[in-house]
């Protein structure tokens, strides 16, 4: 079993910075790749950031790219998002996401990303 936790999310002005953190516990050893998805209401569920277990080839999608970052603590099978220069079309609810498949990350950066493990969710709410 699998377990993603979240922590981290908060309300915070525009221009400001967070950094979420998402814990990883169970069966870390079969992801393929973790990343950030995050989902605002009305608006379809996006994918912002993943990393690749393997390597820790990072991708972004074109909204966050240049001010987002996403890291990796092997010692403690967590990811980090760090969040810079944030803007009030970055409000949305953050999750944690996870998968074993090659096939499935290949889905994170195009429409309808899927994942095999998610999180609870964090608020992030950036006011102008």
């Amino acid at each position: 079993q699998v377990q993603l936790v979240e922590s981290g999310g908060g309300s915070v002005q525009a221009g400001g910075s967070l950094r979420l953190s998402c814990e990883a516990s169970g069966r870390t050893f079969s992801f393929y790749a973790m990343g950030w998805f995050r989902q605002a209401p009305g608006k379809d569920r996006e994918c912002v950031a993943g990393i690749r277990w393997s390597d820790e080839t990072t991708r972004y999608a074109d909204s966050v790219k240049d001010r987002f970052t996403i890291s990796r603590d092997n010692a403690k099978d967590t990811v980090y998002l760090h969040m810079n220069t944030l803007r009030p079309e970055d409000t949305a609810v953050y999750y944690c996401a996870a998968t074993s498949a090659i096939r499935t990350y290949a889905t994170w950066f195009k429409g309808s990303p899927n994942y095999d493990y998610r999180g609870q969710g964090t608020q992030v709410t950036v006011s102008s």
